[in-house]
């Protein structure tokens, strides 16, 4: 077993690890199915999903339905919940509304996108070794739990707490957020559309802003889910708050700005305009853009 094939079993166990150390926070003071905590069940189904789909991707050698199996991941996870809850709160419809009008439109976005691209090119070198390629499975059933869990532990609750105010500033906050994600993918998909911008990046619009908009409202969007959830939560469910935490170091220390910075450096770091563009635009953060020298 060579070091990379060690560090993505390594990886795979400590996202179970999580997994189950996340099941149990979220499990606490939460409803339970047959003497089994909902969240719980919710947690193995993240995994359950991700894992069986794996199978076929292998084996075929196509990352076609990554993101799509992402999204009917967070669609499942929430059904079960609302399923095994008689009457859902407020709180838990306005949650599970939210996160499935951004996961099908997510979803949908991206699976759009590889059937154009054909390719998606953060698994050219995972494919062809089963425990890497594993892992990046195993790695999204972790982040569809993670990501869901402050809204899935407020969903599956014994606490009634009404929606209150902060509810009302979670979801203007989501809106902003979502807002701010579909403009930039939509901006970008029509830069990439035109054949004049063919090779080029896109310096306009949310992006003359900041050089990943997208990533900032996905953010700001999950945060508000956070707030949204905050009063749902009792005891050690609180921990799930780490949801918008982990989406934030997800997109800016692992696998988002992190590979396109180094994919679009490669790819353009001997051009004077992006050059340019970098310096005036912050990474993730908005700032108006400045004027060009």
């Amino acid at each position: 077993m060579n070091q990379e094939t060690r560090r993505s079993v390594v990886a795979s166990l400590l996202s179970v690890v999580v997994g189950v150390a996340i099941a149990w926070a979220g499990s606490q003071h939460g409803r339970l199915v047959a003497g089994v905590p909902v969240f719980a069940l919710c947690a193995v189904l993240a995994f359950a999903i991700n894992w069986i789909v794996f199978v076929p991707a292998y084996l075929l050698q196509t990352e076609r339905y990554f993101d799509l199996a992402g999204s009917f991941t967070y669609v499942a996870l929430i059904a079960v919940a609302l399923r095994a809850t008689e009457s859902p709160s407020p709180r838990a419809l306005l949650l599970a509304g939210l996160v499935v009008v951004w996961t099908v439109r997510l979803g949908s976005f991206l699976f759009d996108r590889i059937l154009r691209e054909g390719t998606d090119g953060r698994f050219d070198r995972l494919k062809p070794s089963a425990p890497r390629f594993f892992m990046s499975w195993t790695l999204q059933g972790l982040w569809v739990l993670l990501t869901l869990s402050c809204a899935l532990a407020a969903m599956t609750s014994v606490n009634s707490e009404p929606l209150g105010a902060l509810g009302g500033v979670g979801a203007v906050i989501f809106v902003l957020g979502f807002v701010i994600e579909v403009t930039a993918d939509r901006q970008k998909r029509r830069f990439r559309a035109n054949p004049k911008n063919f090779g080029r990046f896109i310096p306009s619009g949310l992006w003359a802003w900041s050089r990943h908009p997208n990533y900032f409202g996905e953010i700001v969007l999950w945060s508000g889910i956070a707030l949204i959830a905050l009063p749902g939560l009792s005891g050690w469910q609180h921990v799930t708050l780490i949801s918008p935490v982990f989406v934030y170091l997800l997109l800016t220390r692992v696998s988002g700005i992190p590979l396109l910075e180094t994919r679009a450096t490669q790819k353009w770091g001997q051009d004077p305009d992006y050059c340019a563009y970098r310096e005036r635009t912050p990474v993730l953060f908005p700032r108006p853009p400045r004027a060009r020298r």
